[in-house]
């Protein structure tokens, strides 16, 4: 038996040293064999996008989600099964139905969908379409007592851009080399602070805006798409929170079916349009949101010691939540599974986090991360407390929990459903050799690559900031970011099982390894923030 082989690797590549990193040979020939042979990852995955369905926060279909892998859990004979909630984040919400159909000039059915968190119509309403620009609070007074009766078409037409790419892509060496080139960061302090005063501008004027059409009267509004190609790209609108407007009904509609509206009501003509859309909240009062986490407990000495895994198991409500991120999720508890088939002993506790309210801004991994781990101080200005952890300027030092030093790592998926190629290392140096080694198994199925560049905006980013290692594997984009990136296209048919049963394998041996070396993954320094 080939127990921990040392592979000894040349990393020039990186301009690095030669280093060596023990590899089990045995238990990775095992992890495959369980992996490309006997899947279900595509059990899962299927079961959460056609029979569960999207899975936006608080929804019924969340809570389903949280029961029904819960229940696999448990049907695989993982320990410390449960739901972990997070306090307040809103109140749930659904929809049914949404037509939208032009009466005037013409007639013609109009493709939209709805935002989330904003109100139905309580049956179908008529009216005529207005065009109406704001873009500060100022801009609302000129509309004063105009509105009523109105739908209101909030965005400016949008010229069509011809694509000129192919909308699928897998990564070639070219594509994978330029990921190992580091771009020096520029001063992160002044940006920051322009980000945090946009981001309360927007927030403040969607309040007002809210607050300012119900009380105008306007019946309905309706936004263009991001992508065109008939694609409805579309997320929240309104207020998950009680007490807050949750404004008018609200759609974002396909941009060739807006334009026209758009260029009519400027040609002065006379657009009326029918609106009917079958959507509620779910709770009266905000209720918490819900990760759900499992472990294969570590044995001996390093059992209280915890190596991390894990996607956001939320999504947004018009696709079913596909590739964003039912496909992490899929990744993640198969790599479980495979492990307990393959009678994995960790010498650390190996936990599974399938996390909630990531499209709202990283909620639950954030949550999980400061309960368990570390936090900076809460502000005290309500200005600050507002604004989401990473645009708060500098509260204190660090506040670090019991488990902070027993953490080892975080390995996250969330780029959409395509083969892994590699991961980045975060900036961190001294986990490149160990990932290279780890990673040399997998060359033949086309991991190759590890990047010494940050990648952002998903769930390893709360175990970054604190100074633990968080890291998230580089893939293939497919056309996640073409086609179906929080659009209603986001569904089971642009998946790919073959590169779906690849990450599992390469997840389960990362996970493994990190959990039996003799240290724990190493740390980059913490930079204190100013």
């Amino acid at each position: 038996m080939l127990k921990r082989c040392a592979m000894l690797l040349c990393l020039a590549a990186n301009g690095l040293a030669t280093a060596s990193e023990p590899v089990d040979l045995d238990m990775v020939s095992r992890i495959r064999q369980e992996a490309f042979h006997n899947s279900q990852v595509m059990a899962t995955f299927s079961h959460l996008t056609e029979a569960i369905g999207p899975r936006l926060t608080n929804s019924p279909q969340m809570a389903e989600a949280n029961a029904w892998t819960r229940g696999r859990f448990n049907a695989w004979g993982l320990a410390n099964v449960r739901d972990e909630a997070f306090d307040g984040f809103g109140r749930g919400w659904e929809f049914s139905h949404a037509s939208v159909q032009m009466l005037g000039p013409r007639t013609q059915p109009l493709h939209a969908l709805p935002k989330a968190w904003t109100p139905g119509t309580a049956g179908p309403v008529e009216g005529e379409a207005m065009v109406v620009t704001i873009k500060t609070r100022g801009d609302l007074d000129k509309y004063k007592g105009k509105l009523a009766g109105k739908i209101l078409l909030l965005s400016e037409a949008r010229e069509y851009v011809r694509g000129e790419k192919a909308d699928s892509h897998r990564h070639d060496d070219a594509g994978l080399a330029e990921l190992q080139a580091f771009s020096v960061p520029k001063d992160e302090k002044d940006s920051r602070a322009k980000r945090a005063k946009e981001y309360t501008e927007r927030t403040g004027l969607a309040k007002a805006t809210n607050e300012f059409f119900v009380a105008e009267g306007a019946l309905a509004a309706l936004s263009i798409s991001g992508w065109d190609n008939g694609i409805i790209r579309v997320g929240g609108g309104g207020s998950r929170k009680a007490g807050e407007s949750a404004g008018i009904p609200e759609l974002a509609m396909a941009a060739e079916h807006y334009n026209p509206l758009v260029r009519a009501v400027e040609r002065g003509q006379t657009v009326k349009l029918r609106v009917d859309v079958d959507a509620r909240f779910t709770d009266e009062a905000d209720q918490p949101g819900y990760n759900t986490l499992a472990e294969i407990p570590g044995r001996g000495g390093k059992a209280g010691e915890i190596v991390m895994l894990g996607a956001h198991m939320d999504s947004w409500h018009t696709g079913t939540g596909a590739a964003d991120n039912a496909a992490g999720v899929a990744v993640m508890m198969e790599a479980m599974r495979i492990l307990k088939a393959v009678g994995a002993r960790p010498d650390r506790t190996i936990r599974v986090a399938l996390w909630s309210g990531e499209e709202q801004g990283l909620v639950g991994s954030q949550w999980h991360v400061a309960r368990h781990f570390a936090a900076y101080p809460e502000p005290t200005d309500p200005a600050q407390q507002a604004l989401p952890g990473s645009l708060r300027e500098p509260t204190g030092p660090l506040q670090k929990k019991r488990d902070y030093e027993r953490f080892s790592a975080y390995f996250n998926m969330d780029n959409g459903s395509g083969r892994f190629r590699g991961i980045y290392a975060q900036e961190n140096l001294a986990a490149v050799p160990i990932f290279q080694a780890w990673l040399a198994p997998f060359h033949d199925v086309g991991a190759t690559t590890v990047a010494t560049r940050n990648t952002g905006s998903t769930d390893h980013i709360p175990f970054d900031r604190v100074g633990l290692p968080g890291f998230q594997f580089i893939q293939d984009r497919l056309d996640y970011f073409t086609n179906v990136h929080h659009s209603h296209l986001d569904t089971w048919d642009h998946v790919e099982p073959e590169d779906l049963k690849q990450a599992a394998a390469i997840v389960a041996s990362f996970v493994y390894h990190a959990a039996t070396r003799e240290e724990r993954m190493p740390r980059k320094p913490l930079l204190e923030r100013d």
